[in-house]
């Protein structure tokens, strides 16, 4: 059994088996990216299995980001010319082509609504922190600060009240009502209880991550900066200090970044200048257990 391409009824598992093995100067750059495709795609392979979604469907949507990538490449070209063009760089045939070309839309960036801007604008600035680095609780009405003006400074289009029940049905900030003051009880905005947001935050963020270094990889001179720092041979309580450091630098750099961002918007617009450029930056960690490796001399 082997999948095929639909055209040449060439098996695609044997194509890349074939180029490692072929002896021909390319294979160290084969070899290499198909060694990194596993990795990408197994993390994407547990995520649509764990969704019930088929191998046929994910391949549907891997033949729609072919032909998206193909026509990109050759933007500005229309036609049939085109097609052909298209169907010669992917392999995929022009009646294919034609079909998924047809189908193709262009993904939605998932944009902040006006209730996570004024979460993230509360997190992000040291006036609205006590001196150990925690939000302050902010009065619901009245001059800044409270509730009522920092709702203010990022819209006039929604009251504030309707902000306030998002912001509390999503848990991120209460309402006491015997004080009159919102709390805030999270410091970062993690939709896990809305799958859909948080499927479509996993889109945007890993998205622009993977299109970053993917630009570095094929630009003669990097664009972006994709760095990491890893160790290994750590114990689970090292692990936990370690998610403790990211978590603090991750709220320094909110504090620096949010207001410096804001002032640079409100600059572009006091300019007049042509604002079409968006920007992401993130920071992340990640932990598992180390490989098992076995000695050679014990399979003897």
């Amino acid at each position: 059994m082997h999948e095929t391409d639909g055209e040449t009824d060439r098996p695609i598992a044997a194509t890349h088996m074939a180029r490692k093995n072929s002896g021909t100067p390319t294979e160290p750059i084969d070899t290499a990216l198909g060694d990194a495709l596993e990795m990408l795609l197994s993390p994407v392979a547990r995520l649509c299995l764990a969704r019930g979604l088929t191998f046929a469907t994910a391949v549907e949507s891997l033949k729609h980001a072919y032909v998206g990538a193909a026509r990109e490449a050759h933007a500005g070209r229309h036609g049939t010319r085109d097609i052909a063009r298209v169907s010669a760089a992917t392999g995929i045939s022009r009646r294919e082509v034609t079909r998924v070309s047809n189908e193709l839309v262009a993904p939605s960036v998932v944009r902040g609504s006006p209730a996570t801007k004024v979460f993230t604008r509360w997190i992000g600035s040291a006036k609205l922190r006590d001196r150990n680095g925690r939000p302050k609780p902010l009065r619901r009405h009245g001059a800044a600060p409270s509730f009522e003006a920092l709702s203010y400074s990022v819209t006039h289009d929604i009251h504030p009240t309707v902000i306030l029940d998002e912001l509390c049905r999503l848990g991120l900030a209460r309402h006491d009502g015997d004080t009159g003051l919102v709390h805030l009880l999270r410091d970062a905005f993690a939709p896990h209880e809305d799958q859909g947001r948080a499927l479509a935050f996993l889109g945007s963020n890993v998205g622009d991550h993977l299109a970053a270094a993917v630009d570095n990889v094929l630009a003669d001179k990097p664009s972006h900066l994709e760095q990491a720092i890893f160790a290994d041979e750590l114990s689970l309580d090292s692990v936990a200090q370690i998610r403790s450091l990211v978590a603090a630098h991750w709220r320094s750099m909110l504090s620096e970044f949010v207001p410096k961002l804001e002032a640079l918007i409100e600059a572009d617009k006091a300019a007049g200048r042509r604002a079409r450029q968006r920007v992401r930056i993130g920071l992340y960690s990640f932990h598992t257990n180390m490989p098992d490796i076995t000695d050679s001399s014990e399979k003897d």
